[in-house]
């Protein structure tokens, strides 16, 4: 069932225009494509699979929830990616989930980049990279960026969408809260920062389609690290989100029964650099479209994000501050930089 959905037809008009919107991009490729060859940029990866969770052990005995406490602080550290099972999120919601996201998706392109499609924010349907100067910084991927309150506020959302998008949103919440509470504690700090900042209102889902691309030489989503505390990503079974692990890039083995949870920058800040936010990226598919869809914990814009323990490795900065230097580096050297700004 997977399968077929994933090779379900998208008419032609659904598509973004690409090919026609970055047509120069694709005219100077010929040297960039020298290039990425040379540096390795583009390389087949080794598969893995990222450390498995069962976080179910949380309700049971001590010993047990200590262990699998031990091991999701283990996992953030070394690996800043890992999976869970027994997550609280049904098989059916994370069904229903894909198969409104393929509906919505498979509406004309004329139709989604009108703002009034599903009521939402203006800005909230995204595709390609606006500020990309060669190909390897163009993602081939389009998407819908909606805030948690727009879920439960909007009108415009179709009931069933609305509804299944609200029961997904509602676990993973739960869930992402949960985790932070744990990775805090592991940390010996007991805080209601993440409850307190990381509220309905500053948090976000990102519903992912990555249609085939023409060429490997582009990305679905170029190489970065996610600027919030923590995400939970839910993915199908096509394959293409890789990760740097011991400074090579590693491609993950979809899992059809975990949702991945990954390490942000807020996080390895707050953390002093004891968890790790890593860069990850998604390769393209030349024959088969992917889906995902993501959960960000994000704080308020005026939270201000400080080291827990000393001696410091960053300064504190809020997030707000954060963002604009992400959108200033992004707009003038056509990538993100980063934590690397606010370090002592």
């Amino acid at each position: 069932m997977v399968e077929s959905d994933t090779k379900l037809p998208f008419s032609m008009d659904s598509d973004p225009p690409f090919e026609e919107t970055y047509k120069t991009l694709f005219e100077n490729s010929i040297e960039e494509s020298k290039i990425n060859r040379a540096n390795q940029i583009l390389i087949t990866c080794e598969e893995c699979e990222l450390p498995l969770i069962d976080i179910g052990r949380l309700s049971m005995g001590e010993l047990e929830r200590e262990e699998c406490k031990k091991e999701i602080a283990r996992a953030s550290q070394e690996w800043g990616f890992f999976q869970v099972i027994n997550h609280g999120v049904s098989s059916e919601i994370l069904e229903d989930m894909r198969s409104k996201q393929m509906q919505v998706f498979k509406q004309p392109f004329r139709l989604k980049t009108n703002h009034q499609y599903l009521n939402l924010s203006a800005g909230c349907y995204r595709w390609g990279t606006p500020t990309a100067t060669c190909l390897s910084q163009l993602s081939w991927s389009e998407a819908f960026h909606i805030p948690l309150m727009d879920i439960s506020s909007s009108g415009g959302l179709p009931t069933t969408l609305s509804s299944t998008m609200g029961q997904f949103a509602a676990t993973v919440s739960d869930l992402a809260q949960r985790l932070v509470e744990i990775l805090a504690e592991e940390m010996g700090h007991k805080s209601t920062f993440f409850k307190e900042k990381c509220l309905p209102s500053t948090c976000y889902i990102r519903m992912n389609r990555y249609p085939p691309c023409p060429t490997s030489q582009i990305f679905g989503l170029m190489p970065h690290t996610d600027s919030d505390f923590l995400t939970i990503l839910h993915q199908d079974q096509v394959g293409g989100l890789q990760l740097v692990k011991d400074g090579r890039w590693i491609a993950v083995k979809p899992n059809p029964e975990a949702l991945i949870i990954n390490i942000g920058d807020l996080f390895q800040a707050w953390s002093n650099g004891v968890y790790k936010s890593v860069q990850h990226r998604v390769v393209t598919n030349q024959k088969v479209e992917r889906f995902s869809t993501a959960y960000f914990l994000c704080p308020s814009y005026d939270a201000v994000i400080e080291s827990c323990v000393e001696p410091l490795l960053y300064r504190k900065f809020s997030f707000r501050e954060f963002r604009q230097q992400v959108q200033e580096d992004v707009q003038k050297l056509g990538y993100k930089v980063g934590l690397p700004r606010f370090l002592v």
